[in-house]
């Protein structure tokens, strides 16, 4: 370790966070290597480490011989002053060799706020933030994760960016990338050749024309790139990369877990959800491999919790056979066993009696709005009467803790469809007081509204986001009509809501806001610790940029948008057609009870695992 680091460490919270030495964390010898990534997660390690996509990635790269995969994460404020006091760069946890050393930096983007953070970790490693400074071929900057089905807002900082999932894609990439640098290729010359990898977004090779009033005229390809840039998609998921030999954080994380991913895609066509539209088309694993692989990454690592993961658990086919084969290791050995992302509409007691065998956690359910005309409207296919079944099911079983989650500002939402969320949280009490089986522990309802931002590559991407003032007047409604002690409301704040929409939407002209609110200070936007709101308003006056431009102006029908040149798989067709129906309040079926023709399992050979 750097002398420095060791006079520094002292000093800081959580120096566990830096430190690297891990359980289970993979070391190559340099001598033998023909390429080293960096691995970087913008936003701090517990929350890094915490992501399931970068330890799939961290260990299907590092399978690769010759590469060397290592990790690096965003430093706290206090740890971020001190390396650049006392001149230390950001550097990579295994080796402790600074961004510099690193032949490509990949960064891992899924949420929109920590677009500051990339800025801040390539300078604090001593790269120039932008493509066009870097003329050399090494280091390759470039980026993937779900941020990227809107690449334009972070386009001029990344050499590339990949899209859809990168168990694949990313060797590709690299393998191309040995290539490049064994033969002495320019910049250029690899980029071209880059851009004939399917996934591959370069965005130099592309021109963006704008009408007068801002808006997207054109978006031209060049150089032989294709016109429209299609994700990838892991099409034999069964038999797909899961590491086992999972690293063991030193310290505490946000989820200290084994993370089982049970399927990717969703069968629910959600109208707000980016995810449910751009994860798609489904594929799931058997129950058995899933199985084998639960009890392979318990024993390797010692965690006493496994979690089932993906965007609705209790959809999965073989859950009753999944959760026996699992508890069967896991009862003796006091392993808790945790369903998130439960449905409302298929939780069963069956389920209960299975997750309890160990230890309880709370349960969540998302209803998302307070109405059946509003949840029709967004297609959530949950009636009112499967909430209750759901809550008296849970407190049946013992259950005393419930969260429900909504959404504030949905499209086509009244004051009407507020209310019904105060009446849904007073009906849950009322279910409490008759099923709870030991009413002596009281019971805590929380209440969590989060404001709608309607997203790319969903039905609702046209559609506007309310202002600032509207999401708070909604919120004083709802809280004034939430009397009960026993039940707690949060609340997402405005002011982040409208910044992250921005960003979300955005076209090339973003980057440049981007830029300047890192270079006045902004750092970890992502955390309210360091998100000031002023500094985003001062930055956008500056760029010339209007926030109503991106965040409550309705889009035409007609209007090119600046990520209509990205594939996700789910048509635009389709998205427009669900758009119609959420305005009729029309519901669309979900993907077992017939196909809507969304398009996407085009990627898998016309299949969806259904």
């Amino acid at each position: 370790m750097d002398e420095r680091l060791k006079r520094i460490l002292p000093r800081v919270q959580k120096p566990a966070r830096y430190t690297g030495g891990e359980f289970n964390e993979i070391k190559k010898n340099k001598s033998q290597l023909d390429l080293r990534m960096a691995f970087c997660f913008p936003d701090t390690y517990e929350i890094g480490m915490s992501n399931v996509g970068m330890r799939i990635l961290y260990s299907t790269i590092n399978a690769m011989e010759g590469v060397w995969c290592e990790r690096v994460f965003a430093p706290w404020d206090d740890m971020e002053s001190e390396m650049r006091k006392n001149g230390i760069p950001l550097y990579a946890l295994e080796s402790g060799d600074p961004l510099s050393a690193f032949d490509a930096i990949g960064f891992s983007l899924g949420y929109e706020m920590a677009y500051p953070t990339v800025l801040n970790m390539l300078d604090l490693g001593g790269i120039p933030i932008r493509a066009e400074d870097r003329t050399e071929l090494l280091p390759l900057v470039f980026a993937g994760g779900t941020s990227c089905c809107n690449p334009e807002p972070m386009s001029a900082f990344f050499d590339l960016m990949l899209l859809g999932e990168g168990e694949e894609l990313d060797c590709e990439l690299l393998e191309l990338l040995r290539t490049a640098k064994k033969s002495g290729w320019t910049k250029p010359q690899f980029l071209k050749k880059a851009a004939e990898i399917p996934g591959v977004y370069v965005p130099s090779l592309y021109t963006v024309e704008n009408n007068a009033d801002g808006t997207v005229a054109a978006v031209t390809a060049c150089g032989g790139a294709p016109d429209k840039v299609t994700k990838r998609i892991v099409t034999d998921f069964e038999n797909s990369h899961f590491p086992a030999n999972q690293i063991v954080p030193n310290t505490e994380i946000v989820h200290d877990r084994v993370n089982l991913e049970l399927f990717r895609g969703c069968i629910r066509g959600c109208r707000f959800c980016q995810a449910g539209q751009v994860y798609r088309p489904v594929r799931a694993r058997s129950s058995e491999k899933l199985v084998r692989q639960g009890i392979e990454a318990l024993k390797a690592t010692g965690y006493q919790e496994i979690t089932l993961s993906s965007l609705s658990s209790s959809d999965y086919k073989a859950l009753g056979e999944l959760c026996d084969g699992l508890l069967d290791y896991c009862v003796p050995r006091s392993i808790g066993l945790a369903l998130p992302s439960l449905r409302a509409d298929n939780f069963s007691m069956d389920i209960v009696q299975r997750v309890q065998k160990v230890r309880k956690s709370g349960l969540t359910f998302a209803p998302e709005a307070g109405t059946q005309r509003l949840r029709d409207a967004i297609n959530k296919n949950v009636r009112e009467e499967d909430i209750m079944e759901s809550c008296r099911v849970a407190f049946a079983g013992g259950w005393n803790n419930i969260k429900l989650y909504f959404m504030l500002g949905l499209p086509t939402e009244t004051d009407e469809d507020v209310l019904g969320i105060a009446q849904i949280a007073n009906d849950v009490l009322h279910c409490w007081r008759e099923n709870a089986v030991n009413k002596n522990r009281g019971v805590r309802i929380t209440i969590s509204t989060s404001c709608f931002i309607p997203k790319p590559h969903t039905p609702f991407q046209w559609a506007p986001m309310v202002s600032r003032a509207e999401y708070l007047r909604r919120v004083n409604l709802l809280r004034s009509n939430l009397t009960a002690r026993n039940v707690v409301y949060n609340w997402h704040d405005a002011e982040t809501s409208e910044i992250e929409c921005i960003l979300s939407r955005g076209d090339r002209r973003v980057g440049d806001l981007i830029e300047e609110v890192w270079r006045s200070g902004g750092r970890l936007e992502a955390w309210s610790d360091f998100f000031r709101y002023d500094r985003w308003v001062s930055a956008l006056e500056k760029c010339g940029l209007r926030a109503e431009f991106y965040t409550t102006r309705e889009r035409g029908a007609d209007e090119v948008m600046p990520w209509d040149h990205i594939n996700m798989g789910v048509t635009k067709k389709h998205l427009r057609r669900e758009l119609e129906r959420a305005w009729q309040g029309e519901l669309s079926p979900d993907c077992r009870h017939g196909c809507v023709g969304c398009g996407a399992g085009a990627l898998n050979g016309g299949k969806c695992d259904v």
